[in-house]
């Protein structure tokens, strides 16, 4: 009995044994064949070369520079091999710091890495030269070409144009060219084309051996790269405008009625070269603290009270209602009383009878409030957001706000509080709750000055194609009857000696302009304050903001103009001769030439 115990244990084990050895020689073959495929096949990626940028005269905007990067060999923690390894770096290139060079290489290290780790990422051409055949021959360490971000212009559209700086995690898991590339657009032209231009990665598949020897290469596909981006920019006059925003804080916008932006300038600009390598914490914090907002893309992001600048849109909200004709007078005394409270006209005399070419021209508040009176806020703000306030313009930019154009139901949503007819007329000259982005006001300039509301654009050609400007057809026919007594009134601003554009407009510029200052109040007058402090008494911070936005030529609209200097008091007086200025120095570049306009 003891012997068949013996044999049938014996027996059992023998069976394990030899299913064990069946499944791992027959049954388990086509698991591990599969396996030793993976180890002997290696993909290597091909980065692509981010396109570069250029204005429409193709000069450059954003470049990649040439250079090198330095590997070493991996698994060589706490040895003393790598310390000298980066020892020998450092007798090359003084200014690099060992203890960062050290931290690069602990970081990625570890078994499973077969490749060499980077430990700088650029070193310039020119400086790499001298070296370069010493430090390839030491079979721990490589050079690659690798190529850095470059923007020659520096601060001039540095706005525009953006930066690309290094993937963040979350970036790295939605982009993998970003994650293999290490950098991304993070502002501006860079980031809105960011897929555009990083462009498409290539891959080799190697066959190597177990020590990761390259055998063989089984296949190829080369990247998509060096996607370029022509832009509507024009250097010459973007570079000029800066020049003239010299100590000032604002926006200029230089647009063709079709939406091409030759120049978009948000002052004081910044120099995105400072982000390509990571910005120092103390230059941040000196950019985020500065009160006239360098960091701030004003032109997308700034949102200011339009002030009288939108009273041809308010205006055309009165013609809309059909309570009101271009023949409809208001008399101005200098003021209305509504309640307990009296709302002052900007001339504390009055204007006397106004009808709308004359409301316009001489800026007249109290038409304004006393037609918002008879159509009502809902009316208004209707016809504003219609004309693309309160809404994105689709202009090529990331992160655009929207603004806000009020009305009764925006109030009681926001702050659960009824309408009152005192916000009614302020909202109606463009202040109270009323908030717009420059881009806006120009685009809403485009729509006075053609009839059509174009989408702006800084985008002009890609690889094999170009862009489309896009229009929109917003007015009613009520409108379009009405709009001859618009232009009529905004050439009088310019060109009436009551126009209150007409000294700053008329005499320095040398085509005919059209347009309409703003003085946008940035703190609140008193009840008790019988007659106003003039701007240029009142502290910087507590000065109106200055507009004015116009179009050139009168007769054959063809480009947009609009400026605001922060703080800068009188639209006239303050954004006057910079308007006057760009128009001057577009003629001396040709822009009215080309299209035959009147010499003066």
């Amino acid at each position: 009995m003891r012997n068949r115990i013996v044999i049938f244990i014996f027996f059992i084990v023998w069976i394990i044994l030899l299913s064990r050895i069946y499944f791992l020689s027959i049954k388990s073959n086509s698991y591990y064949e599969a396996l030793a495929k993976q180890n002997m096949i290696k993909k290597e990626w091909i980065v692509p070369i981010r396109g570069e940028i250029f204005d429409r005269n193709a000069q450059p905007l954003a470049v990649n520079k040439i250079g090198f990067k330095i590997k070493i060999a991996p698994h060589l923690r706490h040895s003393k091999k790598l310390h000298q390894l980066i020892e020998t770096i450092i007798e090359k290139f003084r200014d690099l710091n060992p203890d960062t060079l050290l931290h690069r290489y602990e970081k990625k290290d570890s078994p499973y890495t077969h490749d060499f780790i980077e430990v700088v990422p650029f070193i310039p051409y020119y400086r790499m030269l001298p070296f370069f055949s010493e430090l390839q021959l030491n079979p721990d360490i490589a050079i690659e070409p690798a190529f850095k971000r470059y923007y020659p212009q520096r601060s001039v559209a540095g706005h525009i144009i953006g930066y690309v700086s290094k993937t963040g995690v979350a970036e790295a898991k939605k982009d993998k060219v970003a994650k293999i590339t290490g950098i991304i657009g993070k502002a501006g032209i860079e980031k809105y084309y960011n897929s555009y231009l990083e462009g498409k990665l290539g891959y080799k598949k190697l066959k190597v051996t177990a020590f990761n020897e390259v055998i063989d290469l089984l296949e190829q596909k080369e990247s998509l790269q060096n996607r370029h981006l022509f832009l509507t920019l024009d250097l010459r006059l973007q570079r000029y405008i800066q020049n003239l925003f010299k100590n000032r804080a604002g926006v200029a916008i230089v647009m063709k009625t079709d939406g091409e932006i030759l120049a978009a300038g948000s002052f004081p600009e910044y120099d995105p070269n400072l982000f390509v390598s990571g910005i120092s914490y103390k230059k941040w914090e000196e950019l985020i603290h500065d009160l006239n907002r360098p960091f701030t893309n004003k032109v997308i992001n700034g949102l200011y009270p339009p002030g009288s600048t939108i009273k041809m849109g308010v205006a055309l909200s009165f013609i809309d209602s059909g309570k009101i004709t271009p023949y409809t007078s208001f008399y101005c005394s200098g003021a209305i009383e509504l309640g307990k409270r009296k709302f002052r006209c900007w001339k504390t005399r009055g204007h006397g009878e106004m009808r709308l070419v004359d409301a316009i021209r001489e800026s007249c508040d109290v038409y304004f409030y006393e037609g918002s009176l008879r159509v009502g806020i809902d009316k208004i703000a209707q016809t504003l957001r219609s004309f693309g306030f309160a809404k994105k313009t689709g202009v090529d930019l990331p992160n655009e706000f929207i603004g806000i154009i009020p009305d009764k139901k925006w109030k009681a949503k926001k702050y659960g509080a009824p309408w009152y007819k005192g916000e009614t007329v302020v909202c109606a000259i463009g202040q109270g709750y009323d908030l717009v982005t420059p881009l806006q006001l120009a685009r809403y300039t485009a729509l006075l000055a053609t009839g059509k509301l174009p989408t702006p654009h800084f985008a002009k050609s890609f690889v094999h194609k170009d862009y489309e400007s896009h229009f929109e057809d917003v007015l009613t026919p009520l409108q379009k009857r009405a709009m001859k007594f618009i232009r009529k009134g905004m050439y009088e601003v310019c060109n009436h000696p009551k126009g209150t554009a007409y000294y700053r407009i008329k005499a320095q510029t040398l085509v005919t302009v059209a347009g309409k200052t703003g003085t946008a109040q940035v703190v609140s007058i008193s009840q008790d304050e019988k007659k106003r402090l003039k701007e240029e008494e009142l502290a910087y911070l507590m000065r109106s903001h200055a507009w004015l936005t116009t179009y050139a030529p009168y007769e054959h609209p063809r480009f947009i103009v609009t400026v605001l200097v922060e703080h800068g008091g009188h639209g006239g007086s303050a954004a006057g001769p910079i308007v006057s200025a760009i128009y001057n120095k577009m003629k001396k570049l040709g822009y009215f030439n080309a299209y035959g306009l009147e010499k003066r």
